[in-house]
């Protein structure tokens, strides 16, 4: 039982100190599910589901990042240039698969 209440706390405390954090690592959750089940069970539905919660968190990111970029005058920490870079690559996948879906048809 303590096991679970350290994690209810921590999922808790994430979602009040990070909400946009707390979102985007829900998002991505949400599209590896969605992106396993179309592998599983092949159908258009979780692949067009999985694409955009990846695209949805990874501009949501690029867009996080760039706020805090503009506003602060230092620059930019390995962190920061990471998710960006991981987060270009994501939303990069993300439309070229909506595109590859839109040529298969």
């Amino acid at each position: 039982m303590r096991f679970w209440h350290f994690w209810v706390n921590t999922i808790v405390s994430s979602s009040q100190y990070h909400p946009p954090r707390f979102i985007e690592l829900l998002m991505l959750i949400l599209a590896i599910a969605f992106l396993i089940i179309s592998t599983i069970i092949p159908g258009q539905p979780f692949v067009i589901l999985g694409l955009s919660f990846v695209l949805g968190a990874s501009s949501s990111i690029l867009v996080r990042e760039a706020i805090f970029t503009t506003n602060y005058a230092h620059p930019p920490a390995l962190q920061r240039i990471f998710n960006i870079v991981i987060s270009l690559l994501l939303f990069c996948i993300s439309i070229y698969g909506f595109v590859n879906l839109i040529i298969t048809g």
